[in-house]
């Protein structure tokens, strides 16, 4: 197989096979992140990917499920995207979904009839790192598109009949705009129909524009107290039928289905939380954590 890097994909997707046909992150300027620092975007070779398809066709020829690697491999348009899907149904012919990564910004290179097909092709499923729907934070942190575009391309998606997963960065907007971050970005998400809801706490890790603007004093980050009370105010105000995640560093397991149905446990979980939690421990997680 041809992994050329590190290797990131959706832990809650099926983990095996992985199939990478892109390489880098074509933004890559988020403040948050550093994972595809120094890693240039390009598109794997349509002969490696064809010799990656056989070698997973050899050892699993039954296989119904894929996930397509690494970043944000849904920027292709549709014509470098079809074929390669095309490709997965001609050796796997049992292929029935398949797992796309991407931004936002990804979908507005397709049309919707564009999208429909390539969902008759098996891409049935996208994780979009949406990460806020507030205007100001999504300029603060240089995530290239506004909440306009997160509603534009989020409809365009649900026309196609694609499930989507949307992610909500807890604490990326620093306190002065913490009430303002979580309160539109759950607006924004209840004006959209996301199979998943996923949110993680901030961390800020090394070599991150966010990490030096902290220590510059420019940035003021969340206490693990604050990330919780913010994360609250999000949950009180998200009216999304769906799943809810969090990979937040909290005890309590606030992960499953039906979110609106359990959001009173969640708001009460995270109240406890709030009062009770051991805070210098949620502290000594984030600091462990290695990667986003």
């Amino acid at each position: 197989m041809h992994f050329t890097g590190t290797v990131y994909r959706n832990p809650y997707w099926p983990t095996w096979p992985l199939l990478e046909i892109t390489q880098g992150c074509t933004h890559n300027r988020c403040k948050f992140c550093t994972m595809y620092k120094g890693v240039p975007f390009r598109m794997s070779p349509l002969e490696w990917i064809e010799e990656d398809i056989k070698e997973i066709a050899q050892r699993d020829p039954e296989a119904r499920t894929i996930q397509l690697l690494s970043a944000n491999p849904l920027v292709l348009v549709y014509d470098k995207l079809a074929p390669i899907l095309e490709m997965i149904r001609r050796y796997l012919p049992k292929m029935e979904y398949i797992y796309v990564a991407g931004r936002v910004t990804d979908v507005k290179n397709k049309s919707v009839t564009e999208l429909t097909k390539l969902k008759e092709l098996g891409m049935r499923e996208i994780s979009l790192g949406v990460e806020s729907g507030d205007d100001w934070t999504l300029s603060r942190i240089n995530k290239g598109y506004h909440s306009g575009d997160i509603l534009e391309q989020c409809h365009k998606l649900e026309e196609a009949g694609i499930e989507y997963w949307m992610t909500f960065l807890n604490g990326v907007a620093g306190r002065a705009h913490s009430r303002d971050h979580a309160i539109n970005s759950a607006n924004i998400f209840s004006q959209c129909q996301p199979k998943v809801v996923g949110t993680g706490g901030l961390t800020l890790f090394p070599g991150t524009p966010l990490l030096d603007e902290a220590q510059r004093g420019e940035f003021d980050p969340l206490s693990e107290k604050e990330m919780l009370l913010e994360l609250k105010i999000f949950v009180e105000n998200l009216q999304c039928d769906c799943s809810f995640i969090t990979h937040h560093t909290v005890a309590a397991n606030l992960t499953g289905p039906n979110f609106l149905r359990r959001k009173d446990k969640i708001t009460a979980a995270l109240d406890y939380a709030i009062q009770h939690g051991d805070m210098d421990r949620m502290a000594a997680l984030r600091r462990n954590k290695q990667t986003l």
